[in-house]
């Protein structure tokens, strides 16, 4: 449900409506942190933890209403759990990190 105060490139909620605004925005508040624990887990070079980490997001996107977001986070699994090298798990949590700002510059 955009709105026009969105930016043009905002990703929004496609559940958002009067008994789950309170709640996407939470989860919306959270993705920045989300990013960031991904990105330092590929920093640290540990996999597990990366794979790990996609995997909720990529559950509790799909649950808020942001299947971008849990498309592109099941990409970063799937290559962490495929032992995929560093360098395309660090494209892919960009891509990530991009979606996640656009979902966090909305007004849901």
């Amino acid at each position: 449900m955009p709105t026009q105060e969105n930016p043009p490139d905002a990703l929004v909620s496609e559940l958002v409506d009067e008994d789950m605004f309170d709640l996407v925005e939470m989860f919306v508040a959270e993705l920045p942190e989300k990013v960031a624990a991904i990105e330092q887990a590929i920093s640290a070079q540990d996999i597990a933890t990366v794979g790990t980490l996609a995997h909720q997001l990529k559950g509790s996107a799909g649950g808020y209403g942001f299947p971008s977001i849990t498309d592109v986070a099941k990409v970063v699994e799937t290559s962490a759990k495929a032992g995929e090298d560093f360098e395309t798990l660090t494209k892919q949590s960009r891509a990530l990190a991009e979606l996640c700002g656009r979902a966090c510059a909305a007004k849901a």
